[in-house]
């Protein structure tokens, strides 16, 4: 996967991080080229020997509420599989998975991640009202004067009336979504097939307190190693030998 440079979402995205007086808004849209580079080829490799590409695998029930058409028309079939669900190959969820990574690196890895933390949303209307009630609530009008710009960044960039639309539901264990004191996320993929690209909207609000606290601990952390750092330096320059000039 590639980072695609976009100058209308790095615009966008510097209005996505904010602080709210109790909280703080992290969010960020990003393109990516599903392009496989070197590292890629190699984690796919190894991804397809739990399955070939074609092979489609079970997502969990979408998160924005609803019912896909795909679901709808199953149901009204009443066949007897168990819990009806989307499904996608395993080569759109290595795509998903790869788009993590990518975003998130080198903090956290995604490698293992499985199908049913990834959902199909049932349509486009869903995820942007979705995403439009969470952000307005956490930013108010700020938000409300964002919103035609940000959308048509995203339209522009995807066509989103050709794109799949996924969202990534962990089970909060070991990434930066179940961190203390988040609050709440949204993470989605417009997946374009024709274009190969994903855009990659996602957004958290943290406790402002944990935030705070948490990036204290680093910036003191980063003080004691340059502490450390200039200590060793003096150490040197007191243990170097001194030549005397005759």
């Amino acid at each position: 996967m590639k980072l695609l440079e976009n100058s209308c979402f790095e615009a966008v995205n510097s209005q996505l991080c904010v602080e709210t007086g109790d909280a703080h808004i992290i969010g960020r849209i990003e393109s990516y080229s599903c392009k496989m580079a070197g590292d890629d080829k190699h984690m796919f490799k190894q991804f397809c020997q739990e399955g070939q590409p074609h092979v489609l695998e079970a997502l969990s029930p979408p998160q924005t509420g609803g019912v896909s058409p795909g679901r709808l028309s199953k149901s009204q079939g009443a066949d007897d599989d168990g819990p009806l669900s989307d499904k996608c190959s395993r080569k759109t969820l290595f795509y998903l998975i790869a788009t993590l990574n990518e975003s998130f690196r080198p903090d956290y890895d995604f490698s293992t991640a499985k199908a049913h933390e990834f959902s199909r949303e049932p349509s486009l209307n869903w995820v942007v009202n979705a995403v439009n009630s969470s952000l307005v609530s956490a930013l108010g009008e700020d938000f409300t004067s964002l919103k035609p710009s940000l959308w048509d960044a995203v339209d522009e960039e995807i066509n989103l009336s050709e794109c799949d639309i996924y969202s990534y539901n962990p089970d909060l264990d070991s990434d930066p979504f179940g961190e203390d004191g988040s609050l709440w996320s949204f993470n989605y993929f417009f997946y374009n097939k024709k274009l190969k690209r994903i855009v990659f909207f996602t957004c958290r609000s943290v406790s402002g307190y944990t935030y705070t606290h948490t990036d204290m601990a680093a910036e003191l952390d980063m003080d004691l190693e340059d502490e450390l750092a200039d200590d060793d330096a003096s150490n040197m320059e007191r243990d170097r030998p001194h030549l005397m000039c005759t």
